[in-house]
């Protein structure tokens, strides 16, 4: 992929601008000359030139937030939590992620900014499963933080006065400093206390965080770009299997010639939601985790390479040494 030319993006505002994903996006538009603008809960430094203190979920959000700004990315959100039982905190999912994002995007509008672009989520749709699904499945989301998502993408795609929207949906993001289940397998392995994985042929769809930031700027500076919706991922998925290896070939570990069967990991994961039953929360192996573990997750991101051009670079393969190192 050639540098893009993002000339026409002079400041963005950048909420979540402290997160993970955040960040990195905000490195990359001040390396190509974006003046930035963070919001953010809670103040503190960072790759951006000015920041500006407010929550989206409150109506006293500041006059001003939007003066000079020409795009907006939009990342902040409550994201799910490994710990969170299905079905918790659905009212806070709707509050930040749904009535977040209109109010963000009511000031949007009054300020006549030209382009706005929403991080969503794969869990928006709820295909996947066990075929590769692209944009156009319709498949209702399964849970609260995937139903709060698809809200906010309705309301994102009603907000016409803002010419260019468009709508990223993630698949899973890895690099340095990611969060979420790869870091915590990587840590389990690690420590000797994730079982040698048996050869269970699922398919996850996932994405490095370098490639996720190069396609949100594609997104915003293509015309073609305008009032659509991608899948972003790699042009690979990946095995729970191939993980498990790639991890301890990258931690320097010896691949063992045995497998935990998976009847026994079912008993094992049965047993976590019992303790979880009694503990009044989520036990950290029970049959949710297993079911991330052995389950399908593919998707297909050729709609963005097809209209775009986005090639993406990395894979998790490559990348597995690099994000050791960082945690």
């Amino acid at each position: 992929m050639n540098t893009l030319d993002v000339s026409e993006i002079r400041s963005a505002l950048v909420t979540g601008a402290n997160g993970f994903l955040g960040r990195a996006l905000c490195r990359k538009l001040q390396a190509r000359g974006v003046h930035v603008r963070a919001l953010l809960r809670t103040e503190c430094s960072g790759p951006w030139q000015e920041s500006v203190s407010a929550d989206l979920t409150d109506t006293a959000i500041p006059a001003g937030i939007m003066e000079g700004i020409d795009t907006v990315f939009h990342l902040a959100g409550k994201a799910h939590a490994l710990s969170e039982r299905l079905g918790d905190a659905a009212d806070e999912y709707q509050a930040v992620n749904v009535e977040g994002t209109s109010s963000l995007l009511k000031h949007a509008e009054q300020a006549a900014v030209h382009r706005f672009l929403y991080y969503s989520s794969i869990k928006a749709q709820g295909g996947g499963a066990h075929c590769q699904v692209d944009e156009t499945d319709t498949t209702p989301p399964d849970t609260p933080y995937g139903v709060s998502k698809l809200r906010a993408e309705v309301l994102v795609r009603a907000a016409t006065a803002i010419p260019h929207r468009v709508i990223l949906r993630p698949t899973m993001v890895y690099g340095p400093g990611s969060k979420g289940n790869l870091p915590r397998m990587i840590r389990f392995i690690q420590r000797g206390l994730f079982p040698p994985w048996p050869q269970i042929r699922n398919r996850r769809s996932m994405v490095h965080v370098d490639d996720l930031i190069e396609a949100t700027l594609l997104a915003a500076t293509h015309p073609d770009a305008r009032a659509e919706t991608y899948i972003v991922a790699d042009h690979d998925a990946y095995s729970t299997r191939e993980l498990y290896v790639w991890i301890r070939e990258a931690l320097g570990k010896p691949i063992p010639s045995w497998s935990l069967p998976l009847p026994i990991l079912n008993l094992a994961a049965t047993i976590g939601d019992g303790f979880g039953a009694v503990l009044g929360r989520r036990f950290p192996f029970d049959s949710d985790t297993l079911n991330k573990l052995v389950a399908d997750a593919l998707y297909d991101g050729s709609k963005m390479r097809t209209q775009l051009g986005f090639t993406p670079k990395h894979t998790l393969r490559a990348a597995l040494p690099e994000i050791i190192q960082s945690m």
